[in-house]
């Protein structure tokens, strides 16, 4: 299924100035490519982008939208539904090696006569030199983040749309993945097969390469290496992928290489991963707070607490996002505020790893809260070898 990008622009769009609006925000500035996509739409050399502020937009609460492209890439967003105007990027990030005390004041110059009269500016992502810059001009600066946090939190229709277009097709990807599985396949040769999937549907990028077997699945968060497989291997798998049209899809299966029947205690672990996921997935719904989702959780086992994941769940849309909701310690404050509302989408997490055993498993989905209670958006099957 193909989508029309402009209508989801403008979806977006809106629903940032809406929010600007309802909190009297006058203009953001921000530097974060994600935040510049989810904003503008304007989509250019995204991971290169992170190494520094290259780019910037800028979006009044009026609608009007700058962006300051990447000096000879103007030309990418000549039919932009939603850009107003579009400038050179100014050479101002330290990464271009200093020098550059007028660009900045160009900048500033040209920041002040948008805003006019109005000195107040929600700013990301900005080097301390346009800061100090900025402030000497007398803007008054607060922090963007929490903005672009608050209007990426609720999707909108057709954000929802696009991300289950997006799901379909990092699973195709996940299962070429899985078909590549076997002995004497190194780790990264596998996961290479879901990269390439991935990009030739479409896609963006992956932003980690969380693919690991046997010994390397404890502890977590080893990334796809030169190790072999080996049948019997337990295979732990996290997508982390930015799929079509951008947007997120963030699922995990640990699977079974080779023929030979698992062990006992690697069904163990499996059927422990797979029942903490599943009762902390049913735990979701609109209105539930984080307090209550997070002393309701699947109690962990004394033997798996040192290894578990650092937290519950996390929204997701463009990439992670807010909130990342930590666990609840007993005689500890619980101090997370919020409440799951209708429109957030949210990847439940879970990781059950053992250090005498050596061995872990990870296991997550993709979950949209609604008016009525939860959608799951991600349906990639679990392995049966492990869970019967």
């Amino acid at each position: 299924m193909e989508f029309d990008a402009s209508d989801l622009i403008r979806e977006r769009h809106q629903r940032l100035l809406g929010l600007m609006r309802e909190r009297d925000v006058s203009a953001v500035l921000t530097t974060n490519p994600i935040n510049i996509l989810y904003a503008t739409g304007a989509r250019n050399m995204t991971v290169f982008s992170l190494m520094g502020p290259f780019r910037f937009a800028l979006v009044l609460a009026t609608g009007q939208t700058i962006l300051w492209e990447f000096a000879g890439c103007e030309h990418l967003v000549s039919d932009n539904p939603v850009i107003t105007d579009v400038r050179p990027a100014p050479g101002i990030s330290a990464v271009w090696g200093g020098g550059f005390s007028l660009e900045i004041r160009n900048f500033v110059d040209s920041i002040l006569d948008i805003l006019g009269g109005d000195r107040r500016l929600f700013v990301e992502g900005l080097d301390l030199p346009v800061t100090d810059a900025m402030r000497s001009r007398g803007l008054l600066l607060q922090d963007a983040t929490g903005i672009f946090s608050a209007s990426r939190l609720i999707k909108q229709p057709l954000e929802i749309a696009v991300m289950r277009e997006a799901v379909s097709r990092v699973e195709a990807a996940a299962a070429s993945l899985e078909a590549a599985i076997a002995p004497g396949a190194s780790e990264v040769e596998v996961w290479s097969e879901f990269h390439r999937h991935l990009v030739a549907t479409e896609g963006e990028y992956v932003s980690t390469r969380l693919f690991q077997s046997g010994p390397r699945t404890f502890p977590y968060f080893q990334e796809a290496g030169v190790r072999r497989m080996q049948s019997g291997d337990l295979v732990c798998f996290d997508t982390d992928a930015l799929g079509y049209l951008h947007y997120a899809v963030d699922f995990s299966r640990t699977f079974l290489c080779g023929d030979d029947p698992p062990g006992p205690n690697q069904r163990s672990l499996y059927q422990r991963a797979h029942e903490q996921l599943h009762h902390n997935a049913a735990l979701l719904g609109p209105g539930v707070s984080y307090e209550d989702f997070a002393r309701s959780a699947w109690p962990i086992p004394a033997s798996h607490r040192g290894h578990g994941y650092y937290c519950l769940g996390h929204g997701l849309g463009l990439c992670g996002e807010f909130p990342y909701v930590p666990h609840y310690f007993e005689d500890t404050p619980y101090t997370f505020e919020g409440a799951f509302e209708p429109g957030m989408v949210i990847c439940i997490e879970s990781y059950i790893g053992e250090e005498a055993q050596n061995e872990g498993v990870k296991l997550e989905d993709q979950f949209l809260i609604t008016p009525d209670g939860v959608q799951p958006l991600t349906n990639y099957p679990f392995c049966r070898a492990l869970l019967d």
